[in-house]
Protein backbone atom coordinates (compact mmCIF):
# COMPACT_ATOMS: atom_id res chain seq x y z
CA UNK A 1 0.00 0.00 0.00
CA UNK A 2 1.29 3.45 -0.88
CA UNK A 3 -0.08 6.97 -1.09
CA UNK A 4 1.32 10.37 -1.96
CA UNK A 5 1.22 13.58 0.03
CA UNK A 6 -0.91 15.07 -2.78
CA UNK A 7 -3.54 12.38 -2.17
CA UNK A 8 -3.57 12.99 1.60
CA UNK A 9 -3.75 16.76 1.07
CA UNK A 10 -6.66 16.40 -1.34
CA UNK A 11 -8.65 14.24 1.08
CA UNK A 12 -8.06 16.73 3.90
CA UNK A 13 -9.05 19.59 1.57
CA UNK A 14 -12.25 17.80 0.57
CA UNK A 15 -13.06 16.99 4.22
CA UNK A 16 -12.74 20.68 5.15
CA UNK A 17 -15.11 21.60 2.32
CA UNK A 18 -17.67 18.96 3.24
CA UNK A 19 -17.56 20.04 6.89
CA UNK A 20 -18.44 23.60 5.96
CA UNK A 21 -14.98 25.10 6.61
CA UNK A 22 -14.92 26.76 3.18
CA UNK A 23 -12.40 29.45 4.09
CA UNK A 24 -10.02 27.03 5.82
CA UNK A 25 -10.33 24.74 2.79
CA UNK A 26 -9.40 27.57 0.45
CA UNK A 27 -6.31 28.51 2.50
CA UNK A 28 -5.22 24.88 2.84
CA UNK A 29 -5.75 24.34 -0.90
CA UNK A 30 -3.47 27.28 -1.72
CA UNK A 31 -0.72 26.23 0.70
CA UNK A 32 -0.76 22.58 -0.39
CA UNK A 33 -1.00 23.42 -4.13
CA UNK A 34 -4.14 21.34 -4.66
CA UNK A 35 -4.79 22.99 -8.02
CA UNK A 36 -1.44 21.68 -9.32
CA UNK A 37 -2.18 18.04 -8.52
CA UNK A 38 -3.48 15.67 -11.19
CA UNK A 39 -6.34 14.37 -9.01
CA UNK A 40 -9.77 14.58 -10.64
CA UNK A 41 -11.99 15.64 -7.74
CA UNK A 42 -15.16 14.59 -9.57
CA UNK A 43 -14.08 10.95 -9.25
CA UNK A 44 -13.49 11.08 -5.49
CA UNK A 45 -16.66 10.10 -3.58
CA UNK A 46 -18.01 12.28 -0.75
CA UNK A 47 -16.70 11.62 2.78
CA UNK A 48 -13.68 9.76 1.37
CA UNK A 49 -11.38 10.70 4.26
CA UNK A 50 -13.94 9.67 6.86
CA UNK A 51 -14.52 6.41 5.00
CA UNK A 52 -10.84 5.45 4.95
CA UNK A 53 -10.42 6.45 8.62
CA UNK A 54 -13.45 4.37 9.56
CA UNK A 55 -12.03 1.36 7.72
CA UNK A 56 -8.71 1.81 9.51
CA UNK A 57 -10.53 1.99 12.85
CA UNK A 58 -12.47 -1.19 12.03
CA UNK A 59 -9.22 -2.95 11.09
CA UNK A 60 -7.65 -1.95 14.42
CA UNK A 61 -10.73 -3.19 16.31
CA UNK A 62 -10.55 -6.47 14.36
CA UNK A 63 -6.88 -6.88 15.34
CA UNK A 64 -7.84 -6.50 18.99
CA UNK A 65 -10.90 -8.77 18.77
CA UNK A 66 -9.19 -11.71 17.04
CA UNK A 67 -6.67 -13.75 19.00
CA UNK A 68 -3.37 -15.12 17.72
CA UNK A 69 -5.03 -18.51 17.17
CA UNK A 70 -7.69 -16.96 14.97
CA UNK A 71 -10.53 -17.26 17.46
CA UNK A 72 -12.83 -14.27 17.85
CA UNK A 73 -12.96 -12.78 21.32
CA UNK A 74 -15.62 -10.64 22.88
CA UNK A 75 -16.17 -7.61 20.66
CA UNK A 76 -14.11 -4.76 22.00
CA UNK A 77 -15.81 -1.60 23.17
CA UNK A 78 -15.68 0.84 20.28
CA UNK A 79 -12.35 2.60 20.00
CA UNK A 80 -12.11 6.33 19.53
CA UNK A 81 -9.96 7.55 16.67
CA UNK A 82 -7.33 8.89 19.09
CA UNK A 83 -7.23 5.61 21.07
CA UNK A 84 -6.64 3.70 17.83
CA UNK A 85 -3.39 5.55 17.09
CA UNK A 86 -2.00 5.12 20.62
CA UNK A 87 -0.02 1.83 20.86
CA UNK A 88 -0.34 1.63 24.66
CA UNK A 89 -4.13 1.79 24.48
CA UNK A 90 -4.31 -0.85 21.74
CA UNK A 91 -2.00 -3.20 23.66
CA UNK A 92 -4.04 -2.69 26.84
CA UNK A 93 -7.30 -3.49 25.02
CA UNK A 94 -5.79 -6.66 23.54
CA UNK A 95 -4.93 -7.87 27.05
CA UNK A 96 -8.49 -7.32 28.25
CA UNK A 97 -10.13 -9.71 25.77
CA UNK A 98 -11.94 -12.81 27.04
CA UNK A 99 -13.52 -15.75 25.20
CA UNK A 100 -17.06 -14.94 24.06
CA UNK A 101 -20.11 -16.04 26.02
CA UNK A 102 -22.53 -17.76 23.64
CA UNK A 103 -26.25 -17.55 24.38
CA UNK A 104 -28.31 -20.38 22.92
CA UNK A 105 -31.47 -18.38 22.39
CA UNK A 106 -33.72 -17.88 19.40
CA UNK A 107 -35.88 -14.84 18.94
CA UNK A 108 -39.09 -15.21 17.01
CA UNK A 109 -39.77 -12.51 14.45
CA UNK A 110 -43.07 -13.10 12.75
CA UNK A 111 -42.19 -16.76 12.29
CA UNK A 112 -39.09 -16.06 10.19
CA UNK A 113 -35.73 -16.08 11.91
CA UNK A 114 -33.98 -12.75 11.54
CA UNK A 115 -36.59 -11.19 9.27
CA UNK A 116 -38.05 -7.72 9.65
CA UNK A 117 -40.87 -6.07 7.83
CA UNK A 118 -41.50 -2.36 7.47
CA UNK A 119 -43.35 -0.68 4.63
CA UNK A 120 -41.47 2.37 3.38
CA UNK A 121 -44.75 4.12 2.68
CA UNK A 122 -45.98 3.82 6.28
CA UNK A 123 -45.86 7.18 8.04
CA UNK A 124 -44.32 6.85 11.48
CA UNK A 125 -44.75 9.08 14.50
CA UNK A 126 -41.53 10.85 15.46
CA UNK A 127 -42.00 12.63 18.81
CA UNK A 128 -45.50 13.64 17.79
CA UNK A 129 -44.47 14.59 14.24
CA UNK A 130 -44.99 12.65 11.07
CA UNK A 131 -42.01 11.16 9.30
CA UNK A 132 -42.40 11.92 5.62
CA UNK A 133 -42.88 8.60 3.76
CA UNK A 134 -40.78 7.55 0.76
CA UNK A 135 -43.85 7.89 -1.47
CA UNK A 136 -43.74 11.65 -0.84
CA UNK A 137 -40.01 11.90 -1.58
CA UNK A 138 -38.17 12.19 -4.90
CA UNK A 139 -34.42 11.60 -4.78
CA UNK A 140 -32.52 13.23 -7.65
CA UNK A 141 -29.30 11.50 -8.63
CA UNK A 142 -26.74 12.83 -11.07
CA UNK A 143 -24.23 14.96 -9.22
CA UNK A 144 -20.87 13.25 -8.72
CA UNK A 145 -19.84 15.14 -5.59
CA UNK A 146 -21.36 16.98 -2.64
CA UNK A 147 -24.18 19.42 -3.46
CA UNK A 148 -23.63 22.66 -1.58
CA UNK A 149 -26.67 24.65 -2.62
CA UNK A 150 -30.13 24.45 -4.16
CA UNK A 151 -32.83 27.00 -5.03
CA UNK A 152 -36.32 26.89 -6.52
CA UNK A 153 -37.26 29.00 -9.51
CA UNK A 154 -39.61 31.75 -8.20
CA UNK A 155 -42.32 31.11 -10.81
CA UNK A 156 -42.09 27.42 -11.80
CA UNK A 157 -41.15 24.09 -10.23
CA UNK A 158 -37.58 24.12 -11.54
CA UNK A 159 -35.02 23.29 -8.86
CA UNK A 160 -31.41 24.38 -9.38
CA UNK A 161 -28.48 22.74 -7.55
CA UNK A 162 -24.75 23.47 -7.39
CA UNK A 163 -22.05 20.91 -6.63
CA UNK A 164 -18.41 20.15 -6.06
CA UNK A 165 -18.44 18.28 -9.39
CA UNK A 166 -18.14 21.69 -11.16
CA UNK A 167 -21.72 21.55 -12.44
CA UNK A 168 -25.03 23.13 -11.64
CA UNK A 169 -28.20 21.28 -12.59
CA UNK A 170 -31.76 22.30 -13.27
CA UNK A 171 -34.35 19.67 -12.34
CA UNK A 172 -37.87 19.92 -13.75
CA UNK A 173 -40.23 18.94 -10.92
CA UNK A 174 -43.40 20.29 -12.55
CA UNK A 175 -44.88 16.90 -13.46
CA UNK A 176 -43.98 15.20 -10.16
CA UNK A 177 -42.13 12.46 -12.04
CA UNK A 178 -39.99 10.02 -10.06
CA UNK A 179 -37.20 10.55 -12.63
CA UNK A 180 -37.48 14.19 -13.71
CA UNK A 181 -35.57 15.72 -16.58
CA UNK A 182 -32.27 17.35 -15.60
CA UNK A 183 -30.17 19.92 -17.43
CA UNK A 184 -26.43 19.82 -16.69
CA UNK A 185 -24.72 23.22 -16.60
CA UNK A 186 -21.02 22.46 -16.97
CA UNK A 187 -18.67 25.11 -15.64
CA UNK A 188 -15.74 25.26 -18.05
CA UNK A 189 -12.70 27.49 -18.45
CA UNK A 190 -10.49 28.32 -21.41
CA UNK A 191 -7.20 26.44 -21.47
CA UNK A 192 -4.93 26.13 -24.47
CA UNK A 193 -7.60 27.51 -26.78
CA UNK A 194 -10.14 24.88 -25.69
CA UNK A 195 -12.93 24.69 -23.11
CA UNK A 196 -12.18 22.25 -20.29
CA UNK A 197 -14.04 21.51 -17.02
CA UNK A 198 -12.96 23.88 -14.27
CA UNK A 199 -12.99 21.06 -11.67
CA UNK A 200 -13.97 23.71 -9.12
CA UNK A 201 -16.97 23.83 -6.78
CA UNK A 202 -20.14 25.70 -7.66
CA UNK A 203 -20.54 27.64 -4.41
CA UNK A 204 -23.58 29.83 -4.98
CA UNK A 205 -26.59 30.25 -7.23
CA UNK A 206 -29.62 32.53 -7.45
CA UNK A 207 -32.61 32.94 -9.79
CA UNK A 208 -33.65 36.37 -11.03
CA UNK A 209 -37.04 37.73 -9.95
CA UNK A 210 -39.06 36.35 -12.89
CA UNK A 211 -37.26 33.01 -13.07
CA UNK A 212 -35.90 33.48 -16.58
CA UNK A 213 -32.19 33.49 -15.66
CA UNK A 214 -30.00 31.59 -13.19
CA UNK A 215 -26.72 33.04 -11.90
CA UNK A 216 -23.98 30.82 -10.46
CA UNK A 217 -20.74 31.55 -8.64
CA UNK A 218 -17.77 29.20 -8.61
CA UNK A 219 -14.45 28.52 -6.94
CA UNK A 220 -12.90 29.11 -10.37
CA UNK A 221 -13.47 32.85 -9.83
CA UNK A 222 -16.19 33.28 -12.47
CA UNK A 223 -19.86 34.10 -12.18
CA UNK A 224 -22.10 32.83 -14.95
CA UNK A 225 -25.62 33.56 -16.18
CA UNK A 226 -27.68 30.67 -17.62
CA UNK A 227 -30.97 30.41 -19.48
CA UNK A 228 -33.65 28.01 -18.22
CA UNK A 229 -32.87 25.72 -21.19
CA UNK A 230 -29.35 25.22 -19.79
CA UNK A 231 -27.54 27.46 -22.29
CA UNK A 232 -24.82 29.81 -21.05
CA UNK A 233 -25.77 33.48 -21.55
CA UNK A 234 -22.76 35.28 -19.98
CA UNK A 235 -19.49 34.66 -18.15
CA UNK A 236 -18.55 37.33 -15.62
CA UNK A 237 -14.81 37.49 -14.99
CA UNK A 238 -13.31 40.09 -12.66
CA UNK A 239 -12.76 38.36 -9.31
CA UNK A 240 -9.25 37.09 -8.56
CA UNK A 241 -10.20 33.91 -6.72
CA UNK A 242 -13.24 31.95 -5.55
CA UNK A 243 -16.69 33.52 -5.35
CA UNK A 244 -18.44 32.83 -2.02
CA UNK A 245 -21.82 34.53 -2.55
CA UNK A 246 -23.96 35.89 -5.37
CA UNK A 247 -27.38 37.64 -5.46
CA UNK A 248 -29.71 39.25 -8.02
CA UNK A 249 -31.35 42.54 -7.05
CA UNK A 250 -35.17 42.62 -7.07
CA UNK A 251 -35.36 44.54 -10.34
CA UNK A 252 -33.20 41.93 -12.05
CA UNK A 253 -30.79 44.33 -13.75
CA UNK A 254 -27.80 43.81 -11.43
CA UNK A 255 -25.98 40.86 -9.88
CA UNK A 256 -23.90 41.23 -6.73
CA UNK A 257 -20.98 38.92 -5.87
CA UNK A 258 -18.49 38.50 -3.00
CA UNK A 259 -15.07 36.89 -3.30
CA UNK A 260 -11.97 35.71 -1.54
CA UNK A 261 -10.15 38.61 -3.21
CA UNK A 262 -11.70 40.84 -0.50
CA UNK A 263 -13.94 42.62 -3.01
CA UNK A 264 -17.61 42.81 -3.91
CA UNK A 265 -18.79 43.51 -7.46
CA UNK A 266 -22.00 44.82 -8.99
CA UNK A 267 -22.45 43.36 -12.48
CA UNK A 268 -24.69 44.61 -15.26
CA UNK A 269 -26.81 41.53 -16.00
CA UNK A 270 -27.57 42.54 -19.60
CA UNK A 271 -23.97 43.14 -20.70
CA UNK A 272 -22.14 40.89 -18.23
CA UNK A 273 -19.76 43.76 -17.48
CA UNK A 274 -18.48 44.90 -14.09
CA UNK A 275 -20.37 48.08 -13.18
CA UNK A 276 -18.50 48.79 -9.95
CA UNK A 277 -16.01 46.93 -7.77
CA UNK A 278 -15.85 47.67 -4.03
CA UNK A 279 -12.54 47.06 -2.21
CA UNK A 280 -13.28 48.03 1.38
CA UNK A 281 -12.76 44.72 3.21
CA UNK A 282 -9.29 43.71 4.44
CA UNK A 283 -10.02 39.97 4.20
CA UNK A 284 -12.24 37.63 2.09
CA UNK A 285 -15.85 38.79 1.64
CA UNK A 286 -18.19 35.99 2.70
CA UNK A 287 -21.74 37.20 2.06
CA UNK A 288 -23.73 40.00 0.43
CA UNK A 289 -27.38 41.05 0.49
CA UNK A 290 -29.24 43.79 -1.38
CA UNK A 291 -31.02 46.46 0.68
CA UNK A 292 -32.49 48.25 -2.34
CA UNK A 293 -31.94 47.86 -6.08
CA UNK A 294 -28.75 49.93 -5.79
CA UNK A 295 -27.49 49.53 -2.20
CA UNK A 296 -26.26 46.43 -0.38
CA UNK A 297 -24.42 45.11 2.68
CA UNK A 298 -21.34 42.87 2.73
CA UNK A 299 -19.56 40.95 5.49
CA UNK A 300 -16.12 39.43 5.81
CA UNK A 301 -13.65 37.43 7.81
CA UNK A 302 -12.29 40.87 8.81
CA UNK A 303 -15.24 41.02 11.28
CA UNK A 304 -16.64 44.13 9.57
CA UNK A 305 -19.91 44.89 7.78
CA UNK A 306 -20.11 47.59 5.10
CA UNK A 307 -23.18 49.08 3.48
CA UNK A 308 -22.38 50.35 -0.02
CA UNK A 309 -24.25 52.07 -2.84
CA UNK A 310 -23.78 52.04 -6.59
CA UNK A 311 -21.96 55.17 -7.72
CA UNK A 312 -20.56 55.96 -4.26
CA UNK A 313 -16.83 55.32 -3.80
CA UNK A 314 -16.89 54.60 -0.06
CA UNK A 315 -19.24 52.77 2.32
CA UNK A 316 -22.33 54.75 3.30
CA UNK A 317 -22.29 52.92 6.64
CA UNK A 318 -19.95 50.50 8.43
CA UNK A 319 -20.79 48.29 11.41
CA UNK A 320 -18.23 46.88 13.82
CA UNK A 321 -18.86 44.77 16.91
CA UNK A 322 -18.34 41.14 16.00
CA UNK A 323 -15.17 39.58 17.41
CA UNK A 324 -14.80 36.81 14.81
CA UNK A 325 -15.56 36.36 11.12
CA UNK A 326 -19.08 37.32 10.05
CA UNK A 327 -20.62 34.38 8.19
CA UNK A 328 -23.90 35.77 6.87
CA UNK A 329 -25.96 38.95 6.66
CA UNK A 330 -29.63 39.48 5.76
CA UNK A 331 -31.84 42.57 5.46
CA UNK A 332 -35.37 42.26 6.80
CA UNK A 333 -38.18 42.24 4.16
CA UNK A 334 -38.45 46.05 4.18
CA UNK A 335 -34.71 46.75 4.23
CA UNK A 336 -34.84 48.50 7.61
CA UNK A 337 -32.92 46.11 9.87
CA UNK A 338 -29.80 44.11 9.03
CA UNK A 339 -29.09 40.83 10.83
CA UNK A 340 -25.60 39.33 11.02
CA UNK A 341 -24.23 36.10 12.48
CA UNK A 342 -20.70 35.16 13.35
CA UNK A 343 -18.22 32.60 14.56
CA UNK A 344 -18.23 34.64 17.78
CA UNK A 345 -21.53 32.82 18.53
CA UNK A 346 -23.58 36.03 18.48
CA UNK A 347 -26.41 37.29 16.33
CA UNK A 348 -26.58 41.07 15.95
CA UNK A 349 -29.28 43.39 14.60
CA UNK A 350 -28.20 46.70 13.01
CA UNK A 351 -30.03 49.84 11.87
CA UNK A 352 -28.86 52.54 9.47
CA UNK A 353 -30.03 55.03 12.12
CA UNK A 354 -27.25 54.16 14.60
CA UNK A 355 -23.65 52.96 14.69
CA UNK A 356 -23.97 50.33 17.42
CA UNK A 357 -26.14 47.25 17.15
CA UNK A 358 -29.81 47.42 18.10
CA UNK A 359 -29.67 43.94 19.65
CA UNK A 360 -26.75 41.70 20.57
CA UNK A 361 -28.36 38.26 20.84
CA UNK A 362 -26.25 35.74 22.75
CA UNK A 363 -27.71 32.28 23.24
CA UNK A 364 -25.99 29.86 20.88
CA UNK A 365 -23.03 27.91 22.29
CA UNK A 366 -21.15 27.49 18.98
CA UNK A 367 -20.66 29.30 15.68
CA UNK A 368 -23.80 30.60 13.93
CA UNK A 369 -23.65 29.57 10.28
CA UNK A 370 -26.69 31.24 8.73
CA UNK A 371 -29.79 33.35 9.39
CA UNK A 372 -33.14 33.98 7.66
CA UNK A 373 -35.96 36.49 8.14
CA UNK A 374 -39.57 35.38 7.98
CA UNK A 375 -41.68 36.72 5.06
CA UNK A 376 -44.07 38.24 7.61
CA UNK A 377 -44.94 41.52 9.26
CA UNK A 378 -46.08 44.96 8.03
CA UNK A 379 -45.47 45.54 4.33
CA UNK A 380 -45.21 41.83 3.46
CA UNK A 381 -47.66 39.33 1.95
CA UNK A 382 -48.36 38.15 5.52
CA UNK A 383 -48.93 41.45 7.39
CA UNK A 384 -50.90 39.98 10.28
CA UNK A 385 -48.03 37.76 11.47
CA UNK A 386 -45.10 39.04 13.50
CA UNK A 387 -41.66 39.39 11.94
CA UNK A 388 -39.23 36.77 13.29
CA UNK A 389 -35.64 35.79 12.62
CA UNK A 390 -34.21 32.25 12.50
CA UNK A 391 -30.60 31.39 13.31
CA UNK A 392 -28.85 28.07 12.63
CA UNK A 393 -25.78 27.02 14.58
CA UNK A 394 -23.04 24.43 14.83
CA UNK A 395 -24.43 23.77 18.35
CA UNK A 396 -27.12 21.68 16.55
CA UNK A 397 -29.94 24.06 17.40
CA UNK A 398 -32.14 26.51 15.54
CA UNK A 399 -33.49 29.55 17.37
CA UNK A 400 -36.46 31.75 16.50
CA UNK A 401 -36.23 35.36 17.64
CA UNK A 402 -38.70 38.16 18.32
CA UNK A 403 -36.49 40.93 16.98
CA UNK A 404 -38.62 43.79 18.27
CA UNK A 405 -38.11 42.65 21.87
CA UNK A 406 -34.75 40.95 21.33
CA UNK A 407 -36.03 37.69 22.86
CA UNK A 408 -35.68 34.06 21.79
CA UNK A 409 -39.18 32.68 21.15
CA UNK A 410 -38.32 29.03 20.48
CA UNK A 411 -35.24 26.82 20.61
CA UNK A 412 -35.54 23.92 18.17
CA UNK A 413 -33.42 21.05 19.46
CA UNK A 414 -34.12 17.84 17.50
CA UNK A 415 -30.98 17.98 15.34
CA UNK A 416 -27.86 16.16 16.57
CA UNK A 417 -25.22 17.72 14.28
CA UNK A 418 -24.43 21.24 13.00
CA UNK A 419 -27.32 22.98 11.24
CA UNK A 420 -26.28 24.50 7.92
CA UNK A 421 -29.54 25.83 6.52
CA UNK A 422 -32.97 27.16 7.46
CA UNK A 423 -35.80 28.39 5.23
CA UNK A 424 -39.27 29.81 5.94
CA UNK A 425 -42.32 28.69 3.98
CA UNK A 426 -43.84 31.50 1.83
CA UNK A 427 -46.70 31.95 4.32
CA UNK A 428 -44.30 32.08 7.27
CA UNK A 429 -46.11 29.32 9.15
CA UNK A 430 -43.33 26.73 8.83
CA UNK A 431 -39.55 26.59 8.99
CA UNK A 432 -37.44 23.91 7.32
CA UNK A 433 -34.00 23.12 8.76
CA UNK A 434 -31.21 20.95 7.38
CA UNK A 435 -28.35 19.46 9.37
CA UNK A 436 -25.32 17.24 8.96
CA UNK A 437 -27.29 14.61 10.91
CA UNK A 438 -28.86 13.96 7.44
CA UNK A 439 -32.26 15.17 8.63
CA UNK A 440 -34.61 17.78 7.27
CA UNK A 441 -37.04 18.93 9.96
CA UNK A 442 -40.11 21.07 9.39
CA UNK A 443 -41.33 23.09 12.35
CA UNK A 444 -44.35 25.18 13.24
CA UNK A 445 -43.12 28.74 13.68
CA UNK A 446 -46.03 29.51 16.02
CA UNK A 447 -45.65 26.61 18.47
CA UNK A 448 -42.04 25.59 17.82
CA UNK A 449 -43.20 21.97 17.47
CA UNK A 450 -41.68 19.55 14.97
CA UNK A 451 -44.41 18.64 12.47
CA UNK A 452 -42.58 16.72 9.70
CA UNK A 453 -39.23 14.96 9.47
CA UNK A 454 -37.19 13.17 6.83
CA UNK A 455 -33.79 11.50 7.04
CA UNK A 456 -31.75 11.48 3.83
CA UNK A 457 -28.52 9.74 2.92
CA UNK A 458 -26.04 12.57 3.41
CA UNK A 459 -25.43 15.65 5.53
CA UNK A 460 -27.75 18.48 4.51
CA UNK A 461 -26.14 21.66 3.18
CA UNK A 462 -29.25 23.53 1.98
CA UNK A 463 -33.03 23.51 2.27
CA UNK A 464 -35.48 25.64 0.26
CA UNK A 465 -39.26 26.00 -0.34
CA UNK A 466 -40.94 26.35 -3.72
CA UNK A 467 -43.07 29.43 -4.37
CA UNK A 468 -46.36 27.69 -3.48
CA UNK A 469 -44.99 26.32 -0.20
CA UNK A 470 -45.92 22.70 -0.92
CA UNK A 471 -42.44 21.31 -1.74
CA UNK A 472 -39.11 21.45 0.07
CA UNK A 473 -35.86 20.87 -1.79
CA UNK A 474 -32.65 19.81 -0.07
CA UNK A 475 -29.06 19.15 -1.15
CA UNK A 476 -26.61 16.83 0.57
CA UNK A 477 -22.99 15.87 1.07
CA UNK A 478 -23.36 12.49 -0.69
CA UNK A 479 -24.27 14.11 -4.01
CA UNK A 480 -28.01 13.67 -3.62
CA UNK A 481 -30.73 16.25 -4.07
CA UNK A 482 -34.23 15.43 -2.88
CA UNK A 483 -37.69 16.95 -2.95
CA UNK A 484 -40.29 16.48 -0.21
CA UNK A 485 -43.89 16.78 -1.40
CA UNK A 486 -45.94 18.22 1.48
CA UNK A 487 -49.29 18.29 -0.29
CA UNK A 488 -51.99 16.53 1.71
CA UNK A 489 -49.53 15.95 4.55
Amino acid sequence: MSFSSDEVNFLVYRYLQESGFQHSAYTFGIESHISQSNINGALVPPAALLSILQKGLQYTEAEISIGEDGTEHRLVESLSLIDAVMPDVVTSRQGQQKPPVVKNELTETNGEEGSTSCSQDTAMEVDGSIEIPESKTTVLRGHESEVFICAWNPTTDLLASGSGDSTARIWDMSDNSSSPNQLVLRHCIQRGGAEVPSNKDVTSLDWNCDGTLLATGSYDGYARIWMTDGSLASTLGQHKGPIFALKWNKKGNYILSAGVDKTTIIWDAASGQCTQQFSFHSAPALDVDWQTNQSFASCSTDQCIHVCKLGVDKPIKSFQGHTNEVNAIKWDPLGNLLASCSDDMTLKIWSMKQDTCVHDLQAHSKEIYTIKWSPTGPGTANPNMSLILASASFDSTVRLWDVERGHCIHTLTKHTEPVYSVAFSPDGKFLASGSFDKCVHIWSTQSGHLVHSYKGTGGIFEVCWNSRGDKVGASASDGSVFVLDLRKM
